[in-house]
């Protein structure tokens, strides 16, 4: 049980510079309070500045990973202004991933829906457990998910993602890899090892490089194509004159692992 000290994000770090947020409202499935939400957005100011994090793992405490808003908290302010507040600040968290310098890897080992969904969705990658389920359901309340599509139509096929907003209807892990919605599924007990896995491997690369990479992959997908090439020339000359860049590609002149 979550006692009022508790904090609503955990957060832990390891030697490697991979970073563990965990969503820490299991008694209301972590649902996504206003300070939930305000936490995420000082997380991910924090991880924008500081380089000794190479990787985020996001996961969730108990049986849920994320059910979405807090539809408590929603009723209980029933008005225009602050009913925009809130989904302009969840819409400012999502956004943010993008911008952070680092893989952001959603750990999904249960239910995700309506706005959890859309945190999924947001994470630059997911990886989930072979019993999560995924559904932006907020029409069965009466209420489309119009921010969850943003993120959602961006994942998966245009149709695909009509479907699953008008019908509300979950759909399994595997459905969910299907439609290009996670990069991996694992069994319940197997799915730290297969995160790893993933991260070992984003590990090998220089994080200056990533960094680069990520940050022109999301601009050039709102643009036109020859706007993109453009884009991603300056983006591959700025890379190119990288220390760790210059050091990669003269050891592979040499045949020999780069010293990074």
């Amino acid at each position: 049980m979550l006692t009022l000290d508790e904090p609503l994000l955990l957060r832990t770090q390891d030697a490697r510079g991979v970073l563990t947020l965990t969503l820490n409202r299991p008694q209301a499935f972590n649902a996504l309070s206003e300070a939930l939400l305000e936490a995420l957005q000082r997380e991910w100011a924090a991880i924008a500045e500081d380089e000794s994090v190479r990787c985020v793992i996001l996961a969730g405490a108990g049986k849920a990973f994320c059910a979405g808003h807090d539809l408590v908290e929603m009723r209980a302010e029933p008005s225009m202004d602050a009913y925009r507040a809130l989904f302009g600040q969840c819409g400012q968290v999502m956004q943010a991933i993008a911008r952070l310098p680092v893989p952001v890897i959603a750990r999904v080992h249960g239910v995700a829906t309506a706005a959890g969904c859309q945190l999924v969705a947001a994470c630059d990658m997911a990886v989930a457990s072979s019993k999560a389920r995924f559904a932006v359901s907020g029409v069965n309340l009466g209420l489309f998910c119009s921010t969850p599509a943003v993120a959602l139509s961006r994942n998966i096929g245009r149709k695909a993602a009509f479907e699953m907003l008008t019908t509300g209807e979950f759909i399994s892990a595997e459905q969910a890899l299907d439609k290009g919605l996670i990069n991996r599924v694992a069994e319940p007990e197997a799915l730290d090892a297969e995160i790893e896995r993933l991260v070992s491997v984003l590990l090998t690369k220089p994080r200056v490089a990533l960094a680069w990479g990520k940050d022109l992959f999301y601009r050039q997908l709102e643009m036109g194509v020859a706007a993109a090439y453009q884009a991603a020339t300056q983006t591959m000359a700025c890379n190119m004159m990288e220390d760790a860049t210059l050091e990669g590609v003269q050891a592979f002149i040499e045949k020999r692992k780069p010293s990074w």
